[in-house]
């Protein structure tokens, strides 16, 4: 067994540590986790007390939340992920914190109402009012991307892979980002990345939410 352990499954927010360990490149065993039952077992729960995914085992280091392992896994594993220089490295951190701040509860409202709510109860009026909001952190992003083809440098950093880690979940409801053309085409470079259609293929079930 790879002395590296993660557990998630792709089906879920999970899919942003999980692309995070493909892209990084070293050998690790994946430990697909449902959200519901599977995160709540006694022997999981041993391992990361807050009952959620991902989390990851690292020897004798437990690191649960996507953004810290994500953060660590590049530090420690394959650094060019990050940018160089304190300043660029810190926009790394900007938007992996940003990510999870604008964009994610947004989102996550969104899937209540489309996934996880019957048809006949779900309310347009709480779907409009959040597409109106998520306008505000989208028109950012995209006025952002306007002139560079990645967040903080010309290449593909963890950054990156955090922000449209995050986004995957936009994906998988299909939300419309036809109006903010810049973001739509960062993100299709982004997932064109083989560790992303490798970390999708793991244990795919269905969207559940996560941590």
């Amino acid at each position: 067994m790879a002395a590296l352990t993660l557990y998630g499954m792709a089906g879920s927010r999970a899919i942003r540590s999980i692309w995070a360990m493909e892209e990084v490149g070293v050998p690790y065993t994946h430990v697909p986790t449902h959200f519901i039952e599977e995160s709540k077992a006694a022997d999981y729960v041993a391992i990361n007390p807050n009952g959620r995914i991902p989390c990851l085992v690292d020897g004798d280091l437990v690191l649960f939340e996507s953004m810290a392992i994500n953060l660590y896994m590049a530090e420690t594993y394959k650094p060019e992920l990050l940018p160089a220089g304190a300043g660029d490295r810190a926009k790394a951190v900007q938007w992996s914190v940003w990510a999870i701040s604008e964009i994610e509860p947004l989102q996550m409202q969104l899937v209540m109402q489309q996934v996880f709510t019957p048809k006949e109860q779900r309310s347009d009026t709480v779907i409009a009012e959040v597409t109106t909001k998520l306008d505000r952190p989208l028109s950012v992003l995209n006025s952002h991307l306007a002139d560079r083809s990645y967040l903080v440098s010309d290449a593909f950093t963890i950054a990156d892979l955090n922000l449209a880690g995050v986004m995957d979940v936009l994906e998988m409801i299909r939300f419309d980002l036809a109006g903010y053309p810049h973001v739509r085409a960062w993100l299709d470079r982004c997932y064109a990345r083989p560790s992303y259609a490798s970390a999708k293929t793991k244990d795919d079930r269905e969207l559940i939410p996560s941590s």
